[in-house]
């Protein structure tokens, strides 16, 4: 259900700052927004409280982000905590700034490795991935993980790509297991 909420809000966002043609006014808006809730987790309680009605929790929306961002935003989380649906918020803007990111051409890539890696590995990485997608820029997200043992696990979106000797080690199991002595 929540990515089923997320998604459903998330694109009349993005609907509504392509319409409004502010697709990265809102994102600059939305990213410093995402770094206000982050930084400040008690106003995601109070915006959850059962025992908070909802019209103060409209009025404490109000206070805090009137004139401090756009009226469409606003308006937006607006809708967001009169439809209950705060516990969202996350996922919602989370699915926005993957959609203005689609539309201009980035990619997000999350390369996991064994240790870690040298900027000119990196940046052999990023170029590869470019040559071999159709985005034009990546964000690329660098992890260690010691016991993938070597190679790497690179995810963008929903497709992974895995050449980790751990990896290689469980389908050399898993065939020598099929194997009939």
């Amino acid at each position: 259900m929540a990515k089923l909420v997320g998604t459903t809000y998330g694109e009349a966002l993005f609907e509504l700052a392509v319409e409004e043609k502010k697709e990265e006014e809102f994102l600059e808006e939305i990213t410093q927004l995402r770094e206000i809730l982050a930084e400040n987790p008690d106003f995601g309680k109070l915006m959850n409280h059962p025992k908070v009605t909802k019209e103060e929790k409209l009025k404490v929306l109000r206070e805090v982000f009137e004139n401090r961002i756009s009226k469409e935003l606003l308006g937006f989380l607006h809708l967001v905590v009169s439809k209950d649906r705060y516990g969202e918020i996350d996922a919602i803007l989370d699915y926005f700034v993957d959609e203005v990111k689609r539309l201009k051409g980035i990619g997000i890539a999350y390369v996991t490795t064994a240790f870690h890696l040298s900027e000119a590995k990196k940046k052999e990485i990023e170029a590869k991935l470019l040559a071999t997608t159709s985005f034009r820029k990546m964000e690329m997200h660098y992890r260690i993980e010691e016991d993938l043992i070597g190679g790497m696990v690179i995810r963008i979106g929903d497709r992974v790509v895995d050449s980790s000797v751990k990896n290689k080690l469980f389908e050399l199991q898993r065939e020598l297991l099929r194997t009939q002595v």
